[in-house]
């Protein structure tokens, strides 16, 4: 161990010598370093400019030098590969699970995967081109609080509108948006079922239920398919454009089911096969918002009498207004008036005359 002193002159050395830590890592292909330089650019990894085709700098928010021994209790697929321990790159990251998602896309080779039960903590290693092993751990932070809606949907009312097009498809998501809402505690007699005859009708009719009041939140189901024509685009447009503009005009929620596919077979797998039921989800997204909608209601009573209170202000100075106008009658009963009307009789008896 180091004395305190030996310590304390060690780094007011190092205040006055060092300047930056730069590691280098060595590859002998060039698709290597195109795999590395993709990889950790997917990362958070910030190229620095200055380097070649053969070269690339990367920065990280914090560089450490960690000097360590390995434990025993180190996987021995990890020890086998750090035989050169060189080899080895640790980094710290705030989700572990998105840096293991990309690693997976990019078919990276896992050595090693564990989760801590106390902390939550995760870390895994991976085999990267050129020889090199990356450990990766980190914790997934807390998100930040926020006012969200519930799935629930009972004492609630819905409206579906469905597109009688393409049935073979919209049905089948009829079925997932009735079935998401019966799990949420919606009742059958508060669902009401509209149908139309295609996506380009189906913002018409969700405005009408949406004006008449009687419902929580809409749900738009339809099926498009693309064909040898511009005609599926301006479909497509006017429909998305159509219902949102209703949603944000009526201020009742609106759910987009509509499927834009361009080959049958997509519509079937969305329509209850490997890619869900987008009815299902449809409905699900109406329940949430129709919730969001009452609880941010709920949170701002103090706008409601801020509201009311100017109501009365304004209804006060309302009520001065006629005092101020008798006086102007009472004012006006003197000789000047009685002038203007003189003036005025006048004026009518010359127009009879002529």
């Amino acid at each position: 161990m180091f004395s305190s002193a030996s310590v304390s002159l060690r780094l007011k050395r190092a205040e006055l010598m060092l300047k930056s830590l730069h590691i280098g890592r060595y590859v002998t292909k060039p698709e290597e370093l195109r795999a590395l330089t993709d990889f950790l650019e997917a990362i958070g990894f910030q190229q620095i400019a200055g380097g070649d085709h053969r070269s690339v700098v990367f920065s990280a928010p914090i560089g450490l030098l960690s000097l360590n021994a390995l434990p025993a209790e180190y996987p021995q697929q990890v020890l086998d590969h750090l035989k050169d321990v060189n080899r080895l790159i640790v980094l710290e990251v705030s989700n572990p699970d998105d840096v293991f998602a990309i690693a997976e896309t990019q078919k990276l080779k896992v050595l090693a995967d564990a989760a801590d039960p106390k902390t939550g903590e995760r870390s895994f290693s991976l085999a990267l081109p050129g020889e090199i092993i990356i450990t990766v751990h980190g914790q997934p932070g807390e998100p930040p609080a926020g006012v969200e809606g519930e799935l629930k949907a009972e004492g609630k009312r819905f409206a579906i509108v469905l597109s009688r097009f393409n049935a073979f498809i919209t049905e089948r998501l009829l079925q997932g948006a009735l079935d998401g809402l019966r799990r949420t505690g919606a009742r059958a007699e508060d669902i009401e079922i509209t149908r139309v005859p295609g996506s380009f009708e189906l913002p018409v009719a969700a405005r009408m239920q949406a004006k008449s009041g009687r419902f929580d939140a809409i749900v738009c189901l339809g099926c498009l398919l693309r064909g040898d024509t511009a005609h599926y685009d301006v479909i497509v447009n006017e429909c998305a454009r159509g219902i949102g503009q209703s949603a944000q005009e009526t201020g009742v929620p609106h759910a987009f089911g509509v499927l834009t596919c361009d080959t049958l077979e997509q519509a079937i797998d969305r329509a209850g096969l490997k890619m869900g039921n987008k009815g299902f989800e449809a409905a699900m997204a109406a329940v949430e918002m129709a919730s969001l909608k009452n609880v941010v209601s709920r949170k701002s009573p103090v706008d409601g009498k801020s509201r009311s209170s100017g109501r009365r202000q304004s209804s006060v100075v309302g009520r001065k207004k006629p005092v101020v106008g008798r006086r102007s009658s009472v004012v006006g009963k003197g000789p000047h008036r009685q002038r203007s009307g003189k003036s005025k009789a006048n004026k009518v008896t010359k127009k009879r005359s002529h």
